[in-house]
């Protein structure tokens, strides 16, 4: 059996509808995902590619290949009995007076749930860590964080190649980088008939049978 190919994941970030495209699609090649912390330290031990929140910290964005892919909700994370729970949704002026505990871990939940301020996180890392003491709120008027599908530079191949169609949605029998390419020639329908358009008349070259002499008046 080939070795695997190997894809990191940020907190988060959930692979499931590439991963079974990819089994489907290359069944002999193993691939393996990993969860990832630091993105610069995976892409560095033997991760191909790390779907990864911009900007990849530790890593000049000129050594990396991305494709950005969509944006995430921030929220305001608080105990259950926080005023927050209120309301549908808080804005920066909202929590201007708050004291905001840096990082998305448990210990940094645990405070948060024993009453003691709040946390910011992107609305997928909450919903990952499955936490119950606490409730989250969007913040409408925050910056929203990216994610991505990044790469180095120095990293290439046909599986690498393999695994960006499959993320841009490329079909099995799509060709690498000519997706939109226009079909052959020899593949264009023929030209229909304009609509209303009569065919030629017919050329009788029969001679014609002679008169009976006879006139109508």
């Amino acid at each position: 059996m080939p070795a695997p190919f190997v894809i990191g994941v940020v907190t988060g970030v959930t692979p499931d509808r590439w991963v079974r495209v990819w089994r489907e699609r290359l069944p002999e090649v193993p691939l393996q995902v990993v969860p990832v912390d630091d993105v610069a330290v995976a892409l560095a031990s033997g991760v191909s590619m790390v779907f990864a929140r911009l900007p990849v910290e530790g890593v000049d964005p000129e050594r990396l290949h991305t494709i950005a892919l969509w944006e995430e909700t921030p929220v305001a994370v608080a105990a259950k009995d926080h005023v927050v729970k209120a309301f549908d949704a808080v804005t920066e002026a909202d929590l201007a007076d708050e004291e905001v505990h840096p990082g998305w871990g448990d210990g940094v939940l645990d405070i948060v749930a024993a009453g003691h301020g709040i946390a910011r996180m992107p609305q997928s890392v909450f919903r990952a860590s499955g936490r119950r003491d606490v409730v989250a709120r969007p913040i409408t008027d925050a910056p929203s964080t990216r994610i991505a599908l990044v790469w180095s530079r120095d990293e290439g191949g046909p599986l690498v190649d393999e695994f960006i169609g499959v993320v841009r949605g490329r079909t099995a029998n799509s060709s690498r980088g000519d997706a939109a390419a226009p079909p052959p020639e020899a593949a264009k329908p023929l030209k229909a008939p304009q609509t209303g358009a009569k065919a030629p008349a017919r050329q009788d070259r029969r001679p014609r049978r002679p008169s009976s002499g006879k006139r109508h008046r």
